[in-house]
């Protein structure tokens, strides 16, 4: 009763968000583009750079782990790709959502609450590691002919250059600045969960195998591989735990907008995206009976 009633309490505040985010999205139908923009460019970057410039993160405790979540990554990848083969779905379509989970919106709350504070760094390097790759990858997979350069472009990725050389080099800002981007960066957890609540009222749900498929296929094998992987690379077991409930998240609803962006079946994306989120409902809380001392 009492794993039951801390997983309860770990994954009521994120769908109680996004519920609220559901609710206005049915509701007052608002338009977030602005609001997802200044979160991508500010408030996430803000809480990038504060975790890596913090005098409590020291990078080469979380090497190991930024490449097991790698190894991970792209296993599911290839894990997506037969799926998608075997399915007869187009590679594109399918592998993508399976190989990239929303560890942004969801993982870093979800880590948070699960492991207070201690966790919080692992849980932003997983998401630097699983965007840097979508953001590389991604584009690349679904047109060859798009600039890998542009990665660098992207303030998230600036600012955990910044963060990690501030980290690396000892130098501290002036403490009511360093306050004023936490303050910032504070915005970004709740603006995710909610944004990630109004994005599913405008994602076509139709009825899908390949959606179905993916929606098992997804977590199954993030957990599957974090957990084996975890333990061939002799991560700790706190790092293992984090690795596990990355695992279990659900496709990132930044499938779907790449999907959109360069026309690879967004209808299609969004059923996965949409039942994917969906089944998190079950995989999440099952990969937290995992993790979650007893």
């Amino acid at each position: 009763m009492d794993l039951f009633i801390r997983i309860l309490e770990v994954i009521f505040p994120v769908i109680a968000v996004v519920m609220v985010g559901f609710w206005a999205g049915r509701k007052n139908k608002p338009e977030m583009v602005v609001a997802n923009r200044l979160n991508m460019d500010y408030f996430t970057p803000a809480m990038v750079f504060t975790v890596m410039a913090g005098g409590d993160f020291h990078i080469r405790e979380y090497v190991w782990l930024a490449a097991g979540a790698a190894i991970s990554i792209f296993a599911c990848g290839l894990i997506g790709y037969l799926t998608a083969r075997s399915l007869h779905e187009a590679p594109k379509t399918v592998g993508l959502p399976i190989m990239i989970n929303n560890s942004g919106n969801l993982g870093i709350p979800l880590a948070l609450l699960a492991f207070g504070k201690e966790g919080m760094a692992a849980a932003v390097v997983l998401f630097l590691v699983s965007n840097t790759i979508h953001f590389i990858i991604g584009p690349w997979i679904l047109n060859p002919e798009a600039r890998i350069s542009d990665v660098w472009k992207i303030p998230m990725i600036q600012a955990a250059v910044l963060g990690l050389t501030f980290n690396i080099l000892q130098i501290h800002l002036w403490q009511p600045l360093m306050f004023a981007l936490k303050m910032l960066g504070d915005i970004s957890v709740p603006l995710m969960l909610f944004a990630l609540g109004v994005r599913l009222c405008d994602v076509k749900f139709s009825e899908s195998k390949a959606a179905m498929v993916s929606a098992i296929v997804r977590p199954v094998a993030g957990m599957g591989t974090a957990a084996l992987i975890g333990w061939l690379l002799g991560l700790s077991d706190a790092f293992i735990a984090q690795l596990i409930l990355f695992g279990s998240l659900p496709p990132a609803v930044l499938n779907y907008m790449f999907a959109e962006r360069y026309h690879q079946e967004p209808h299609k994306v969004a059923s996965i995206v949409m039942i994917g989120n969906i089944a998190g409902l079950l995989f999440i809380p099952l990969a937290l009976l995992i993790v979650l001392p007893r």
